[in-house]
Parts: structure tokens; sequence; C-alpha cells
């Protein structure tokens, strides 16, 4: 069965790089969305298995996501420069991909949550984004 993961990420080449991963991976990525809103519709139109969520978008923080992931129980992780530290005493026992990480650390984190994928990764897209 595909996974279908959302991609919550305000950069465009990071959503798109992440985006094409997944693919290789044989998971479904719904649209990504640069913004809490447009996280927010995705939700309510998507059947979601896990999402990718990037702790800051535009200055503004995805937490209202988190929540809504959680009270669906949608796995997911956060992504951020800041680690495990930068985020509020609730959210401190959710999974973080520090940025920059490289595609095998997205997958690690991704089959950590419990969703690994249906096929293997080239040896070409292992590369770092950044």
């Amino acid at each position: 069965m595909d996974l279908r993961v959302l991609v919550v990420e305000d950069e465009f080449l990071i959503a798109s790089l992440i985006e094409r991963h997944l693919a290789t991976l044989g998971c479904t990525v719904a649209p990504p969305a640069a913004t809490v809103e447009a996280a927010l519709a995705t939700l309510a139109e998507w059947d979601i298995d896990a999402a990718i969520v990037d702790v800051n978008l535009r200055g503004d923080t995805s937490f209202p996501v988190a929540d809504a992931l959680d009270a669906r129980s949608i796995p997911f992780l956060f992504t951020t420069g800041y680690g495990q530290s930068g985020l509020p005493e609730r959210y401190r026992r959710s999974p973080v991909l520090q940025k920059p990480f490289r595609m095998k650390e997205l997958e690690a984190a991704l089959g950590a949550l419990g969703m690994k994928s249906r096929t293997q990764v080239p040896s070409d897209a292992t590369g770092a984004w950044r």
C-alpha cells in the first residue's frame, strides 16, 4: 500500500527535494503546504498516513498542524535547524530531524515512525539538500 505523506515546508526547493525523494520510496505526496492554513486545508481533504512538518513557516510556528495531526493520530516528525531543544515542552517527545539532513536520514526517520517504504532508495537519491 502506498503511504500518503504530507510535506509542510515553506522553502520551495527543500519541499521539492523531499517530495521527489518520497516518490522514489513509493510514497504518494499530498500537495506540499507552505503555510499552516494550507496544511490544515490539505489535512481536511486528504487521507494522510504521515507528515513531515517544518517548525518555522514564514515566521509562524507549525504547532497548530502538529495539534491537528495528533488529534487524528497521524504520525509526524518535525524538521528544524534548532533541534529538539527548539521545541516547546509539550512537543519535546515528538521526533525531530535536524536541518540540514540527508535523504537517508529522512528515510530512517520515517522508518522510525513505522512508515517503511515499499521500494529501495536509488543510490543517486541519497544526497543532502543544502
